[in-house]
């Protein structure tokens, strides 16, 4: 699983262009300017883009990804935008972030293996401060359908590495859910996201 999940993105982010762009997601930056500028945490971060546009507000940003190309190309943008994140690469359970650590975390198509999704989020809830947000945006069950029709639309093939709801609310059964919605939006992100989707989009208050 590692091995097939690593090089499948270290490929994508040796292309030269950015693969999603370097603008940020749309709903993640109208929900960060919602928010007090603290420590955000953004998961499956790839090249940077929403992580350098934190950063760019004020925010104290730290990123993770599985992909040693992507980190390369996020410094990269940090460093062009006269910013500083702080970028682990490796896999989750092995990067040592503290309990409580975080006022914010971010998961913008955060597509975790289906084998461990659910995990990393119960792992990234004992991250987050209590009162913390979690600002939550990535292609539901329903998106399939959609690339049958357009695959530049992008996104995970197989049904378990998408999004439900109802996921969603047992992943973080403890938060007071303030957005949960399954909705069809138009993206335009870079090489790959490009066309209409289904996403779900959660935002939630840990208890």
């Amino acid at each position: 699983m590692t091995d097939n999940w690593l090089k499948r993105w270290n490929d994508r982010y040796q292309e030269k262009e950015f693969a999603y762009g370097t603008k940020p997601n749309e709903f993640l930056k109208e929900q960060i300017l919602k928010l007090k500028t603290e420590k955000i945490l953004f998961g499956a971060e790839g090249e940077g883009r929403n992580a350098v546009y934190a950063a760019k507000k004020g925010w104290d940003v730290s990123a993770f990804d599985i992909s040693i190309e992507g980190q390369k190309k996020a410094l990269k943008l940090a460093k062009e935008n006269n910013v500083t994140v702080d970028y682990k690469v490796g896999l989750l359970p092995n990067l040592n972030f503290k309990n409580s650590e975080f006022d914010a975390i971010a998961l913008i198509y955060a597509h975790f293996p289906p084998k461990i999704k659910s995990e990393y989020h119960k792992l990234l809830d004992k991250y987050l401060k209590k009162g913390g947000i979690i600002i939550f945006e990535a292609f539901s069950k329903n998106h399939l359908k959609y690339q049958e029709k357009n695959p530049n639309i992008g996104g995970p093939s197989d049904i378990e590495s998408l999004f439900s709801t109802d996921e969603l609310k047992s992943d973080f059964e403890n938060y007071e859910i303030l957005e949960l919605v399954e909705k069809e939006i138009q993206l335009n992100e870079g090489l790959y996201h490009n066309g209409k989707g289904s996403v779900i989009r959660f935002i939630g208050r840990k208890r």
